[in-house]
């Protein structure tokens, strides 16, 4: 990673990085299993039962971390072609929008994932009960997603407010990166 961004990376930013490093290693386990479901099912005829649902719920749970990951890494979608041909004061008042219309969506998108964790764990009168996939396994894994989406919406929001106080006091102070 290139020292300016090294600079603007928050101490959050930096545990998301630490993290999202520690379980990229799950995508090698993905592949594994699902290597292990083509070979015991066309060698030996014996399909598993849990292959599937435990692949697409680690794989969906990445991709979901992968959003927090992108934004303490620096690595979202942007229209570079404007963004790097512009004054670095600019690229500030940029970043600054950019803050506030993340913060506007992952602050909705808690709220969004809050009702859906909350429906998929609690009965309407309130006792815990987890929602299942209701396959054959029938595991826990869809209210653990909703949970993990949940968790990762709020850091998300945690981050744009970090980032936008961190481009303010850039601005501010006149110190550009």
């Amino acid at each position: 990673m290139d020292s300016k961004l090294r600079n603007n990376q928050t101490p959050l930013d930096k545990v998301i990085e630490w993290i999202g490093e520690k379980l990229s290693v799950i995508f090698l386990f993905i592949v594994a299993i699902t290597f292990y479901e083509v070979f015991v099912r066309y060698l030996f005829d014996s399909p598993t039962i849990w292959v599937h649902e435990l692949a697409i719920f680690l794989g969906g749970s990445l991709f979901v971390l992968g959003g927090a990951y992108a934004l303490a890494n620096d690595k979202h979608v942007r229209v570079v072609l404007f963004y790097d041909n512009v004054k670095p004061k600019t690229r500030i008042y940029l970043n600054i929008f950019h803050h506030i219309m993340g913060l506007v969506f992952s602050a909705m998108m808690v709220w969004a994932s809050w009702r859906m964790a909350k429906e998929s764990w609690f009965k309407p009168w309130g006792d815990l009960q987890l929602e299942t996939s209701g396959t054959a396994w029938d595991t826990h894994f869809p209210a653990y997603l909703k949970a993990i989406i949940f968790i990762t919406m709020v850091t998300l929001t945690i981050q744009f407010i970090l980032k936008l106080l961190v481009e303010i006091r850039l601005l501010l102070g006149g110190r550009h990166v």
